[in-house]
């Protein structure tokens, strides 16, 4: 690009940031709503649609946005574009009366509930997974635990399930082990939880060099609408962060990061132990090549413990914890893995 192309690029970039607001397109994919509980919303994109549905399962604390970012860069606008039949659950917000909730609510009640749902809307069609992080998690756990739910596959992106591979947590667990605990546990009990500010500053150090390195970045891509468009869709994700429940939290706190539970492919949950052996279905999982959050090793750790799964895929895409699922690259990577594992096992009529 020349220098008179770039500063006139950037100009229009510039005007749109001035009177529009942003340079990105952020309506929502068109929904309507099929089902509720409590912190549960099942939604299904509209559109002409094939196939057996899709589940698209955030984690907790996550807004459910990261599914439909921005529209170009929305993995629900994606899929739906391919005439896929696809479904949303949304957990809404946290308040300080849900503080009681555990891990439970979400394996025993919403994924259940918002599986049955969508399989209901569908004609009784099997439900195909599509879970991001700790959506994985639960996904996995719920489909080990209930054999009779109606899943045809899962897929996991950015799920870890061996805490000791994440560089962000190796430092501080010897200090916590010997405190066994007790700070934070005191801090989540007093609260309620893990509050949204708290959640959001957590993300945001996790890409600290993204967010010192943010206005350099901003002035050198002013020509690039597309790189500006994802910045404006991430703070928006970002600023849309959600608390975690106390009891949840603690589970979380405990039990994966300080005992590393899943690492064992097995969980002790509501008086029952939950085996990912269980899990029979096809799984697809997905690491991001710049995720410290959950990086690489950790995420891998998951094909080791689905012994009997029917089948299980591993990849790589590049991105951190977000962009795996929703950068501009996922559209040419991760993606491209879900839509080769879903014309597999679930082919559009």
């Amino acid at each position: 690009m020349g220098v008179t192309e770039w500063i006139t690029a950037a100009a229009e970039n510039v005007t749109a940031k001035v009177t529009k607001g942003g340079v990105a397109d952020l309506r929502p994919m068109p929904r309507v709503l099929i089902d509720k509980g409590r912190m549960r919303s099942v939604y299904r994109f509209t559109g002409p649609a094939a196939g057996d549905p899709v589940l698209l399962v955030p984690p907790l604390a996550a807004p459910a946005l990261c599914f439909d970012l921005r529209r170009g860069c929305s993995l629900a606008e994606h899929l739906v574009e391919q005439g896929r039949s696809v479904y949303l659950v949304d957990y809404g917000t946290v308040s300080f009366s849900d503080r009681g909730l555990g891990l439970e609510h979400w394996i025993d009640d919403v994924l259940p509930h918002s599986i049955r749902a969508a399989s209901r809307d569908a004609g009784g069609r099997p439900v195909h997974l599509v879970a991001w992080c700790l959506g994985g998690i639960m996904s996995l756990l719920t489909a080990a635990d209930q054999h009779d739910l109606p899943i045809a596959s899962i897929t996991s992106v950015a799920a870890p399930f061996d805490m000791t591979a994440i560089p962000l947590i190796a430092p501080f667990k010897p200090l916590v082990d010997l405190a066994d605990g007790w700070p934070l546990t005191a801090a989540y009990r007093l609260v309620g939880g893990a509050p949204r500010a708290l959640v959001k500053r957590a993300f945001q150090l996790s890409a600290i060099d993204k967010v010192i390195t943010k206005p350099y970045a901003i002035l050198s891509h002013l020509d690039d609408a597309d790189f500006l468009a994802q910045l404006e869709a991430v703070d928006r994700f970002t600023d849309n962060m959600i608390a975690y429940p106390g009891r949840t939290f603690g589970q979380i706190y405990h039990r994966f990061f300080r005992a590393n539970d899943l690492a064992e492919g097995a969980f002790d949950l509501g008086g029952r132990r939950i085996s990912l052996a269980e899990v029979k279905v096809p799984v697809l999982v997905v690491a991001g090549t710049g995720d410290s959050i959950a990086p690489q090793r950790a995420v891998r750790h998951l094909v080791d413990v689905l012994d009997n799964a029917a089948d299980v895929e591993f990849h790589t895409a590049p991105g951190g914890h977000l962009g795996v699922l929703a950068g501009r690259g996922a559209r040419a990577t991760t993606w491209k893995y879900i839509d080769e594992f879903l014309a597999v096992h679930n082919p559009v009529d």
